[in-house]
């Protein structure tokens, strides 16, 4: 074969391969990994498509000593829930209402002070811990380094919402503000959960900002925010008596842009559980979903009342075009191959970014490359340009595919033609 032969036949090998395309946009699966609504762990087939489920655990059950832990019930939780391929969302509390105390027994056994009582028209009883006693913030920052240690990062956990102060682990017990654990004892906490926790996305319940007489300051801490009265108390209505409202709190602490960099969760009001994908929610206290969602940028969000009872079509429709915006929405707008290289624009359609750190993976055939491409951070409306080179240039069949890094997790599919999605969740281009 002469020089020349050789030439050309490279030459011609290398144009046979590129090619460029463009491709449709269609809304991301409700059930794309980390996003959408959120059930209470447990089957829930023939409700609604989801990746994620929450759960509580009384500290007490996993804390058993000043240093020593009983990690069981967290793993049973944990393995339960990836289980059925989702990730968890995982609250810890000291105080349920209803409930006996989450203080660990030995500090009971030290004589840490319980607040035994009944709130005013409330049959339940409150044990409410004495949170200023040193001891308390001693054994609550040991454990956020104790839990970091066993879970930031751990694939089968998708967030965790700060917890251990308050109602619920919700940083309040209104209308007991006398017993409000108050910002210097929040303070520790963040300052625990700040050091400790550098991978798994902590949330909050309240913005604040500096001078706050309930709240520490958290506005430029790394810490996202979840809005439990979601569609109910979140949408600034102006009126003085509603400063809680969870946009009013944003915006007073300089918090509005926070869904940049760290997500935003939260509950559906339980009243509004169900109702507020209706056509006709029935209580005017019912906030549009829609516009909550454009003002919180929120990325998952409980809602027991689509998965209470089979929801009916009317609500099925509704939920599901109004949980495809919330999050990321990922989508590969164009895409070129030449001389080895291959480079693929991706646009995000939703209303956040993705937050967590996702291989991204090049097909062709048995073969694969990993790419180094880092998916987190493309805002909503922005897109972002991958290149990769030195792939073969005698293929034609390429795909994407961001696998779950929970071995039978939900794969991140693109917001793209179903016809071009694999059934792992890879993306023919």
């Amino acid at each position: 074969m002469t020089i020349a032969t050789l030439l050309l036949t490279a030459s011609f090998g290398s144009l046979l391969g590129d090619w460029q395309r463009s491709y449709t946009y269609v809304p991301g699966p409700v059930d794309n990994a980390y996003k959408g609504l959120v059930p209470y762990a447990g089957e829930w087939k023939d409700r609604f498509p989801h990746s994620l489920e929450f759960d509580y655990l009384p500290l007490n059950k996993v804390m058993t000593g000043p240093n020593t832990f009983n990690w069981q019930p967290v793993e049973n939780l944990l393995n339960a829930i990836a289980g059925r391929g989702h990730q968890a969302v995982v609250r810890f509390y000291v105080e349920y209402p209803g409930q006996p105390s989450g203080l660990p027994s030995y500090l009971v056994d030290q004589g840490v002070k319980l607040h035994r009582y009944s709130n005013p028209g409330e049959k339940d009883q409150q044990n409410t811990p004495d949170y200023k006693d040193p001891r308390v913030q001693q054994a609550l920052m040991q454990f956020i380094v104790a839990l970091a240690k066993k879970y930031d990062g751990d694939p089968r956990l998708g967030y965790l919402t700060a917890g251990l102060l308050g109602y619920w682990g919700e940083w309040h017990t209104y209308p007991r503000s006398d017993l409000h654990p108050g910002p210097s004892v929040q303070k520790v906490i963040l300052e625990a959960y700040q050091k400790a926790f550098k991978k798994t996305p902590v949330l909050l319940r309240y913005p604040a900002k500096e001078g706050d007489s309930n709240y520490a300051a958290n506005q430029n801490l790394p810490f996202g925010y979840h809005d439990d009265s979601f569609a109910w108390a979140t949408l600034d209505t102006g009126r003085a008596d509603d400063f809680w409202f969870f946009e009013s709190l944003l915006k007073a602490s300089g918090s509005t842009q926070k869904w940049k960099r760290h997500p935003i969760g939260g509950e559906i009001r339980p009243e509004a559980w169900g109702k507020v994908f209706d056509d006709r929610p029935g209580m005017a206290q019912i906030q549009d979903f829609r516009k909550c969602v454009d003002a919180t940028h929120a990325t998952w969000l409980m809602d027991t009342g689509i998965f209470r009872e089979k929801p009916t079509p009317e609500r099925l429709r509704n939920a599901t075009r109004e949980v495809a915006r919330m999050g990321y929405d990922l989508y590969v707008s164009k895409a070129s191959f030449e001389s080895g290289t291959l480079s693929v624009t991706i646009v995000n359609k939703g209303v956040a970014p993705l937050y967590h750190s996702l291989p991204v993976k090049v097909i062709s055939g048995s073969q694969s490359w990993p790419t180094g491409w880092d998916l987190r951070g493309i805002l909503p409306g922005s897109s972002r340009e991958f290149k990769l080179s030195g792939l073969p240039v005698d293929r034609s069949n390429w795909s994407l595919l961001v696998p779950n890094p929970l071995k039978n997790g939900l794969p991140l599919r693109f917001a793209n033609d179903r016809g071009r999605i694999g059934k792992d969740g890879s993306l023919s281009l």
